[in-house]
């Protein structure tokens, strides 16, 4: 009797090293996507973090906008295909961004109601609406008026002469979140969010599913300006740079850790602009260092990158960084948090990747070398004036 031979496996039979190398060609999303659902081993060659990131550019938010919710559009831009991409966006008719995290973006309307969406899936997830104690601890005299039996009611600020002008859409990040960020995938067990409230040292927390955010006291000398999630926890920084760390690892339904500040780690002297993320674990600071002469105008500026490990000794360090190998980052000049990932065909490595100059009216996105310094304009659609809204590294599953 012949024996019967089982098929072989071709797919899981491809050694890891050529995978990979396959994996780095790939062109677009759409390609990653098929290529990650062949089979385990393939998605392994190619992480969620090679994906490269799209320039969210700016987009007509309002409700009075003459187009029609349905026909609503938002372009992004590709670096790989080095094309726009437009997408429908129903969605974000009558929103704000307030933050762009794990391939989802944060959303808040005029009655600041918050929502996350993943524009490139659909999906959506609500999170708690800002209430009263959001609005007082953003140090703002901000009440809400109207409140009818339907719970109908929108938000005015009061000034000190006594005058109440509305909280319109373009305020809501000057009034309640100037940023939110997440701790994973809303789709992923305990995901948390957290969010910078304008000019206060408290932070406002909340996991999906809650009804209600919780206010967090960081102990900062002044005010919130950024937050990255690294290794369970949320590091809260301070407009002049300090850190507090706030764990949330644990239960699902725990109460975070109270904030404990990080002592003793003085930020680099001369900085401006800073910017912050999470790269293989530790914390990196992208600034803008000013090189200045006698007075001289204009002054000379260049970007530069440093980082921290928390979880070394008691008194961590910020060292420079001059090769960060395989890694690009990505900062936005809408929000003070980044991220980073390794290089993929037609994104540089040991660069930074700003969505537009720190200096001067030039809305183009910007490409900065860390070893050297030297930076150069990316070709990009002209925005008509406006800066571009953030990156964004497209989440096609969740």
């Amino acid at each position: 009797m012949a024996c019967v031979r089982s098929p072989l496996d071709w797919s899981s039979g491809l050694p890891r090293e050529l995978l990979e190398i396959i994996a780095k060609k790939l062109p677009s999303g759409h390609d990653a996507a098929s290529f990650r659902s062949v089979c385990s081993p393939w998605r392994a060659a190619l992480p969620f973090a090679r994906f490269a990131p799209l320039l969210m550019l700016p987009f007509d938010p309002t409700p009075t906008s003459p187009s029609p919710p349905e026909e609503k559009t938002v372009s992004f831009y590709s670096l790989v295909e080095e094309k726009t991409v437009s997408l429908p966006l129903p969605e974000l008719h009558g929103k704000v961004v307030v933050g762009a995290s794990r391939g989802w973006l944060a959303l808040v309307d005029e009655a600041a109601a918050v929502s996350l969406l993943n524009p490139f899936t659909g999906s959506r997830v609500a999170l708690p609406p800002a209430d009263q104690r959001v609005a007082a601890a953003s140090s703002r005299s901000v009440e809400m008026v109207g409140v009818g039996n339907d719970g109908g009611g929108r938000w005015v600020l009061r000034c000190s002469s006594g005058d109440v002008s509305p909280v319109t859409l373009d305020k809501m990040r000057e009034v309640f979140f100037s940023e939110i960020v997440l701790s994973t995938t809303p789709g992923s067990y305990g995901c948390a969010a957290m969010a910078v409230l304008a000019d206060s040292s408290e932070v406002a927390f909340c996991r999906v599913g809650d009804t209600a955010w919780t206010l967090i006291e960081t102990n900062v000398e002044c005010c919130v300006s950024a937050i990255v999630h690294c290794h369970g926890s949320f590091l809260a920084i301070g407009c002049l740079g300090e850190v507090s760390i706030i764990n949330i690892a644990g239960d699902n339904d725990a109460t975070p850790s109270p904030a404990r500040p990080v002592s003793s780690l003085p930020e680099p002297a001369q900085m401006c602009h800073r910017s912050y993320l999470e790269v293989n674990g530790e914390l990196h600071l992208v600034g803008v260092a000013i090189r200045a002469f006698h007075g001289e105008w204009p002054f000379g500026h260049h970007a530069v990158v440093y980082k921290c490990d928390l979880a070394a000794g008691e008194t961590p360090v910020w060292s420079m960084v001059t090769d960060a190998g395989d890694m690009a980052m990505f900062m936005s000049k809408n929000f003070n948090s980044g991220f980073g990932g390794a290089s993929v065909s037609k994104i540089k490595s040991n660069c930074i990747y700003l969505s537009e100059p720190t200096y001067g009216s030039d809305h183009s996105p910007e490409l900065v070398d860390i070893s050297t310094g030297m930076s150069e304009k990316i070709a990009c659609p002209t925005m008509k004036g406006s800066e571009a809204l953030c990156w964004i590294r497209p989440n096609l599953w969740t």
